[in-house]
Order: C-alpha cells, then sequence, then structure tokens
C-alpha cells in the first residue's frame, strides 16, 4: 500500500460530507455538506477531520501531557486562577505541536484549490461529546478574511487552541463531559457581501409554522449574528411568498474587508443606515433557498445567508431547536400601529386609555386598554381592569410584564411612543403574544394566557424535576393550585403588599400605629395561597422593593433615600438588616400563617454578602417565626458573589437556593433588565449567565442542599431545560402559563438523559 494511501481521511471536500459524518466533520461541516448534496448554493470549501487534530497532538508529543492536563483543569474548573493558568499551559502545547507535516500538506493541497490567495473563512466545528451541546456553546474560535497558507495555518492552530480556552473548559466540566476534546475546522471561500442576514423558515418568537422571517444587514453577516446591528426583519408568507411584514432596522455601520485584508467597520450615513436590505426579489429568493433547506432537512431551520454581486449563498443551516410544538397561526396582517416587547401573551380588543401615574388609575373603565409610560406595583388595582396593557418603556421581565402574565392581560412593553402615538378613545386590538398594537377590533374571539388549557398528554407526564410556579396575588391560588405542579417555588411579597398598604409607605402606617392592619391583609393573602397548594410547598420571598418603588408610596419621600441606581442600592437583606422593625412585621405575618399552614417557608432576596446574611438570620431566629419547626430558609441567588458565598451560606442554615435568573442575568452582563433599549442585550442563556447558573448548581448538589431556578427559559427553550435537567437542578419555578410546557420540556430532557445513559 503506498504511503498516499495508508494516510488517514485528513481533509473531506464540503461536498462529500453528511450528517452521519458529523462526529469527524462537526456539526457544521456536516450541515454545510446536507446543503451541497440538496444542490444548494454552498461557497466551496473543505473540513479538516478531527484526525488533523488528533494526528498532530500525538506527533507532536504532546498528546499525553496535553489530556493530563486538561483532565486536571476539569477537576480545577472552580479555581479561576489556576484554570487560567492551566488554559495558557495547554493553548501554548497546542502551539507547540504546530501542524504535523502530513496535514499541512493536505491542507494546503486543499486550499490550493479555491485558487490563488483564496479568501476564506475558517470555523471551529466541535465533534464528539461537546458536538452534542454545540448550539450550547458557541464558544470556539471564528476567523474571516483569511488570506495565504501561513495565515490559513495560523487561523486551523487559533480554532484548535480555542478548544482549551477557561469558558470552554468550565462549560465541559459543568456539562460533566469526560472525553478527551478534539475539534474539525470548516474552510470555505469568503463571500465579500453585500448584504448578509438570516433566515428562519418558521417564526423564531412565535413558533409560527406559516411564515418565513428574514433578517438582514449590510456587509457581512455577523453584525446580525452577534446582535451588534439592529437587522431590517421581513416576514414572507410560505404559502405565496408573499411580503407580510417589513421593520426597516437602523444598520449604523456594516463589516467589510478592509484594504489590509482584516475586517473593517464601516459608519453608514442616516440615508442609508435606515435604509431597505432587500428588494422583494431578494426576499423571495433567500425565503425559496430556506424553504429548500427545510424540505431537504425535513424541520424548521434557522439559515444564514449572504448575497454578493447579486448571487444568493448559503453558508450555514441548522434546526431550530426551541419552537413550541403547538404554535398557532398568525393572524393577517392588519394596520400596525405600535410594536413592542411581547410580554404577555393573548389577544384584547379595547379603546385606548392613557394614563401617566397610578393616581389617574380611576379613569381607566373595565374594559378599556391601559397605556402607560412604565407599570410598578401600585398599578396593580388598575390593571385589574384593563383588557390589556401596553408601555412605553421596561423589559420581558418588568412589573408590568410579571403581573400581566399573572392575571392573563395581554401585554406588550418597550414600545416606546405608545403614549403619543396611541389616541384616548381609539379602538385598538393588543396582540401580546406578537408584540403589536393593530388598530380595529379583533375579528376572532379574545384569548389570554389563563384561558388556554393544557392538553391532557402535557399534564400527565411525570418529572423527577420538581415543576413549581411563580405566584403574586392570591386571588389566582386556587386556580392555578388545581394545575399539575409540585408548589410555589416563588411567591412574590410586594404585590400583595402594595394592597395590603393601600399606597402608603409601611413607616407611615407605623407612625399613625396602623402596623396592625398591615399584618392581618398580608397574613389573609398569604394563608389563601398556603392553604391551597397544603401540603406542597409555597417559597415566600420576603419584600424586594427598590427604594425608587418606595418612595412613590405615599408619604415615601420622608423615608426613602434618592438612589441614582436603585436596581443595586438599598434593597433586599441589607434592607431588613438596616430597619428591623418593619422585617419583624414581615416575620410576624409569616409566623401566624405557618401555625395554620406549616407548608410556607421563608427565602431571602437580593443577598450580598455573607455577614449581611448572617445578621438577617439572627433576626428570624430571634422572632416568633423562627422558632418555629419545620421552617426552611431559602436565599435568592441573584447577586454574583453567591458563587463563593454558598458554602458559608449553608454552613449559616440555609436550605435552599433558588436562582434568580433575570438579577442574575442582569448583574452577569451589566443589562438593566427593565431597559427596552438593550433588551436584545438580556441574555439568560449568555455563557457567562449559564456558567454561574452551573456553578451554584453543582455547589448546591455537593452541600445536599434544595436548587431551583425562577424564570420562563426552561418552559421556552428546551436546550435550557436540558441544561438545568443535566446539571441535576432539583426543581424549576415558572409563570402559571407556563407549566405544562416547562413539564414537557423537563420531561423530554429527563428521557434524552435516560437514553443517553442506557446507550453508553
Amino acid at each position: 500500500m503506498s504511503t498516499e494511501e495508508s494516510r488517514p481521511d485528513y481533509v473531506r471536500d464540503i461536498s462529500t460530507l453528511r450528517i452521519t459524518d458529523a462526529d469527524d466533520a462537526g456539526g457544521k461541516g456536516a450541515n454545510l455538506g446536507e446543503l451541497v448534496a440538496a444542490e444548494l448554493p454552498v461557497p466551496p470549501g473543505f473540513v479538516l477531520m478531527r484526525a488533523c487534530y488528533l494526528d498532530t497532538m500525538r506527533e507532536g508529543g504532546i498528546d499525553e501531557e496535553l489530556n493530563a492536563t486538561h483532565r486536571t483543569a476539569m477537576a480545577s474548573a472552580a479555581d479561576g486562577s489556576e484554570l487560567t493558568e492551566l488554559s495558557h499551559r495547554m493553548q501554548s502545547l497546542v502551539y507547540k505541536a504546530g501542524i504535523s507535516d502530513a496535514v499541512r500538506t493536505r491542507v494546503l493541497d486543499a486550499y490550493r484549490r479555491l485558487g490563488p490567495a483564496a479568501v476564506v473563512a475558517v470555523r471551529s466545528s466541535a465533534t464528539g461529546e461537546d458536538g452534542a451541546d454545540a448550539s450550547f456553546a458557541g464558544m470556539n474560535e471564528t476567523i474571516t478574511n483569511v488570506s495565504g497558507e501561513d495565515a490559513l495555518i495560523d487561523a486551523v492552530q487559533q480554532c484548535w487552541a480555542s478548544l482549551f480556552s477557561p469558558r470552554v473548559i468550565t462549560y465541559r466540566a459543568n456539562r460533566k463531559f469526560t472525553a478527551d476534546p478534539a475539534m474539525a475546522v470548516v474552510v470555505q471561500s469568503m463571500i465579500a457581501s453585500e448584504q448578509a442576514g438570516v433566515v428562519f423558515t418558521a417564526d423564531p418568537s412565535t413558533g409560527g409554522l406559516d411564515r418565513i422571517v428574514i433578517e438582514g444587514a449590510f456587509g457581512q453577516g455577523e453584525v446580525v449574528v452577534s446582535g451588534e446591528v439592529e437587522p431590517d426583519t421581513y416576514v414572507v408568507s410560505k404559502d405565496t411568498m408573499e411580503l407580510l411584514d417589513t421593520r426597516i432596522g437602523h444598520k449604523a455601520f456594516k463589516i467589510v474587508r478592509g484594504p489590509d485584508g482584516r475586517d473593517h467597520s464601516v459608519q453608514l450615513d442616516p440615508r442609508q443606515a435606515d435604509s431597505r436590505v432587500l428588494d422583494d426579489d431578494a426576499l423571495r429568493r433567500i425565503a425559496q433557498l430556506a424553504m429548500a433547506v427545510e424540505r431537504h432537512n425535513e424541520c424548521p431551520q434557522d439559515v444564514e445567508w449572504a448575497i454578493a454581486s447579486g448571487v444568493t449563498w448559503l453558508v450555514q443551516a441548522r434546526p431550530i431547536t426551541t419552537l413550541h410544538p403547538n404554535a398557532p397561526k398568525h393572524a393577517d396582517m392588519d394596520t400596525v400601529l405600535v410594536r413592542g416587547l411581547p410580554a404577555a401573551p393573548g389577544t384584547a380588543s379595547g379603546t385606548v386609555r392613557v394614563l401617566l401615574t397610578p393616581d389617574q388609575g380611576t379613569r381607566l373603565l373595565e374594559g378599556e386598554v391601559l397605556v402607560a409610560p412604565m407599570t410598578n406595583p401600585d398599578w396593580l388595582p388598575t390593571i385589574r381592569r384593563a383588557a390589556a396593557l401596553v408601555t412605553d418603556s421596561g423589559g420581558m421581565t418588568c412589573h408590568a410584564a410579571i403581573v400581566a402574565r399573572e392575571l392573563g392581560v395581554p401585554c406588550i412593553v418597550g414600545a416606546r411612543s405608545a403614549t403619543t402615538d396611541l389616541a384616548d378613545g381609539t379602538m385598538i386590538t393588543v396582540d401580546g403574544t406578537h408584540g403589536l398594537v393593530r388598530a380595529g377590533r379583533a375579528a376572532t374571539p379574545q384569548t389570554s394566557a389563563v384561558e388556554r388549557d393544557e392538553p391532557a398528554a402535557v399534564r400527565a407526564e411525570a418529572t423527577g424535576t420538581k415543576i413549581y410556579v411563580n405566584l403574586a396575588m392570591p386571588e389566582s391560588a386556587e386556580a392555578v393550585a388545581a394545575q399539575d405542579v409540585d408548589g410555589v417555588g416563588l411567591l412574590r411579597a410586594e404585590f400583595m403588599l402594595t394592597e395590603a398598604l393601600d399606597g402608603r409607605h409601611p413607616r407611615d402606617l407605623i407612625a399613625h400605629g396602623e402596623q396592625a392592619g398591615l399584618v392581618d391583609a398580608m397574613v389573609a393573602s398569604v394563608g389563601r395561597i398556603a392553604a391551597a397548594f397544603t401540603p406542597r410547598p409555597v417559597i415566600y420571598r420576603a419584600t424586594d422593593f427598590r427604594s425608587n418603588e418606595f418612595r412613590g408610596l405615599r408619604g415615601g419621600e420622608a423615608y426613602e433615600p434618592v438612589e441614582h441606581n436603585p436596581m443595586i442600592g438599598y434593597r433586599g437583606c441589607y434592607r431588613y438588616v438596616r430597619e428591623p422593625d418593619l422585617f419583624a412585621l414581615e416575620l410576624e405575618a409569616l409566623a401566624r400563617v405557618r401555625e395554620q399552614n406549616p407548608n410556607v417557608h421563608l427565602m431571602i432576596p437580593f443577598v450580598r454578602t455573607g455577614w449581611e446574611l448572617e445578621e438577617c438570620l439572627s433576626l428570624v431566629d430571634a422572632s416568633p417565626l423562627g422558632r418555629q419547626r419545620g421552617l426552611h430558609r431559602w436565599v435568592m441567588a441573584e447577586v454574583p458573589s453567591v458563587v463563593h458565598w454558598l458554602p458559608e451560606y449553608v454552613g449559616m442554615g440555609i436550605d435552599g437556593v433558588s436562582i434568580g435568573s433575570n438579577d442574575l442575568t442582569q448583574l452577569m452582563l451589566g443589562v438593566d433588565r427593565d431597559s427596552d433599549v438593550c433588551a436584545e442585550l438580556f441574555d439568560e442563556a449568555d455563557p457567562a449567565v449559564l456558567d454561574a447558573i452551573a456553578q451554584i448548581i453543582e455547589k448546591a448538589n455537593l452541600l445536599g442542599i434544595t436548587s431551583s431556578l425562577c424564570g420562563q427559559a426552561p418552559s421556552t427553550n428546551p436546550a435550557f431545560a436540558e441544561h438545568l435537567v443535566r446539571l441535576g437542578i432539583t426543581s424549576v419555578s415558572v409563570n402559571p402559563d407556563a407549566v405544562g410546557a416547562a413539564r414537557h420540556a423537563v420531561a423530554a430532557a429527563e428521557r434524552r438523559l435516560l437514553l443517553h445513559a442506557a446507550l453508553r
């Protein structure tokens, strides 16, 4: 046998690959091969199979040292300084190994076949164990506009070295991957795109299967995928290929290949920044190609496209994994008056009532649509009477979104100019599922989240992971308790307290000797919820009003500081330590509730450090509540410092930790959770957030305490649910309208893990 014939299968042309090659070519390479098989326009290229990496490391004499160091790093993933040192050592070993002569020869031969000094994109393509979860990571290297043989070899080494970055190692450790890592690399002719973007063959925000959603921007597509600009968004009918809706984004800049061969940002003038990226013919071509990908792969697809010199290319494709299984068809596109973030699903019609402050609430008549700049708990009585709610500002986790979802009121937040664009008395229809306000009354029956019942098959699914609900108001307790739920994982105090205070600051009540009425009202509200769920646990989160919210109550200006950043100011645990007399009223109410319903337990929010929790727990222990048997003490894991402090918290008597993914995300990413301007940056599935969540759950498991997560992601993102289940989380807690979807996602994740274990 000749030397040529005995060489391993190092390099494969993309056109020869199929999905069955994913273990050796990685997901990206295998998916591109499927596109070529479907005779779709794919830029030419090749894949360095993972044997290139494995043989290079072996021939370089560093494979055993590299793998041994990797195993040490996996065991030391919680030690940041040691992990950084080990990561640097492993990446140095990769560069030391270089690229074996046999691999270099094959790679450069394939590169030369692309043409003299071809410009290529070089992308990591995870294989093996990592490949099964590659969509979760997205952390390995991609290098664009690579030209020349030396630059190509260097880019390949960068991809290989990215296997050993601290964040990738931490992820592997958190997911309990045990295999020694390896990587394939995709090398593909670079398209000098004039327009680029992404096309979805189903609506990723609603799951609608009857439409195609296309996003596009000028220049290279990285600006769309990374979210660096606001792309144009086009909605096309699958049946007729007609354009249903167009939203022109502000594309402040584009990325192009500069004279030096590197990526360059080019600022666009206002006229071009706000101009349309795609004409109707280009949209139709992209939509037709995307449908061809869907037909070939037999499932909805997320496809990256690029246009150069009038030719449309497909540069990547993957399945859409986060669609709701029973997504509704979208209604006809009527005149759209306002757009915002869909915060609470359902549709409702009514006349507009614009109110600027809570004290104007009496002006809203039953069945009108409340339009406000923003809402806080003081708006609760008004929201109860509203057919729907639209706010200028706010994100998916703001007060308006939370209370609207629980009340079943369709809601749109972050509409920016709703209070000026919508006039009092105008008849509108609010579509909270899609974030649209349309002119006129809906022709179809109105729906809300609370009216939709879950199918019996979904309710019957059993899960080892507990499915809890988030609650805020007692009147929904009996209806929610009748669902297939395991308890209340987050009982918010703020809305009940707002009603008990009747708009007054608690110190104003104390000053007038009326605090007993406050305690009685809280006992009645919490007691009703506890009785509805008994014997299932109800985890009461103590009041977490921020100073600006307390200041807005009558008399609040006399007692509350003025803070420029109250989101990270005087709140939570620290407030209890500073104002123990107010905290004592809350503890008294809980003690009285537990005399009849011992299923109620206490959770302390926004804990920053050890000494404040120690002082807070001493207040609990000295109260009638602390002297009761069987009380569980939880902390909310919202501040990233909990990763360090959790063992000490457990030593103080904490026996449960609930991850508040909203606050944890905003503090990990530095994004105001209530900001509509920065809404696209707020991502619970960001690698940094997921890393913190993984560390919290793993430490909780090691310490033998209960772990939970309060948020919607487990019900809307199956990959997120599987990630939590894989880590061994005890429970998840979601809004009542998401219980069925959450149990379905968790059950599916548990089945996949069991099947994976059985096949090992």
